[in-house]
């Protein structure tokens, strides 16, 4: 991390997980654990039920309240969307935009993504766009191929100025909810990669101030070496955020990093 130059920040992507009255319980027991960070930003992308209660829960504290996805119009007939207007209308800050669950499951492209990015950045969000490779992707040498063109694609159009508000965050898609993790080699060197291609299309202060997490079974026993690395400013949570103290150890682990 480099925090002269970028947030820090750790999120929580709750995915399916949790009623309003679970969330209620949690939100009991981690906010006394976690106080008030002194360095990092703190997010919880929450189901889109959750999330009006989410805000008003969580008012009192530092975390921010974040969404899982979004549709890039602002009206229409699309019966189950949410607008990014909906959501900043809400209290919502964040948004994960392009998780590699949206991708494979519902089809979400490329140029969706782009949509999307222009969408919440257009609302005030600051989006979250995920990135990654398959295992079958790694095996074959063409990481950073993959990576590169989803990052081009993701940031299409995007002004200097708002790439400000994007963070990227890299996520392996053979290590997420597996257990396996990338090694701080491995996640660093996609990480620094990333940086490099930001500054080669954006220029140098873009680059340095953009936050990149690594995502993909970060925990409490790997993420004070992860968030060690320069280029690795924070983390894009699953599992691990479901539990209070768990999640708190990350929080702790970035705060001291």
């Amino acid at each position: 991390m480099n925090r002269k130059y970028r947030r820090t920040v750790i999120a929580g992507n709750w995915k399916m997980n949790k009623t309003v009255t679970e969330m209620k319980q949690f939100a009991e027991e981690l906010k006394p654990l976690l106080g008030k960070p002194k360095w990092c930003d703190v997010v919880l992308c929450v189901p889109a039920v959750n999330i009006a209660q989410a805000v008003r829960l969580f008012r009192d504290s530092r975390i921010a309240i974040g969404a899982q996805t979004m549709h890039y119009d602002s009206t229409g007939a699309y019966t189950g969307e949410i607008s990014a207007e909906m959501l900043a209308d809400l209290g919502v800050k964040y948004v994960i935009i392009g998780h590699s669950e949206r991708r494979a499951y519902y089809n979400e492209t490329d140029e969706a993504v782009n949509k999307k990015v222009h969408a919440a950045l257009q609302a005030g969000l600051c989006p979250i766009v995920c990135v990654g490779e398959s295992l079958t992707e790694r095996e074959m040498g063409v990481t950073m191929e993959k990576v590169a063109y989803q990052v081009k694609m993701a940031l299409h159009g995007v002004s200097a100025e708002k790439l400000r508000r994007v963070i990227i965050a890299y996520e392996p898609i053979w290590a997420i909810g597996t257990g396996k993790t990338a090694t701080t080699e491995e996640a660093s060197e996609v990480c620094c990669e990333i940086r490099s291609l930001v500054r080669e299309l954006h220029g140098a202060r873009v680059a340095r101030s953009m936050t990149i997490q690594y995502g993909g079974s970060m925990n409490a026993k790997n993420a004070a070496e992860l968030l060690g690395e320069l280029d690795i400013d924070g983390g894009l949570i699953g599992g691990a955020s479901l539990k209070p103290a768990e999640f708190t150890q990350l929080v702790n682990a970035a705060n001291q990093a």
